[in-house]
């Protein structure tokens, strides 16, 4: 069977800095509901495992 994968290194990549500066913060701001998501769901575990600690004193 004959594999026509070609490799490729991406050397260099031309991005205005403004355009660079409204990505990342458009970044930030998508990361923030996902750390709140996060820390819900870590509080919750945290809860649950701490009631089962709980449960064998």
């Amino acid at each position: 069977m004959e594999s026509n994968r070609t490799e490729v290194v991406v050397v260099d990549i031309k991005m205005p800095f403004l355009s660079m500066v409204v990505f990342m913060v458009k970044w930030v701001i998508a990361a923030i509901p996902a750390f709140l998501i996060l820390a819900v769901l870590g509080s919750i575990t945290a809860g649950f495992l701490g009631g089962l600690m709980g449960m064998h004193r």
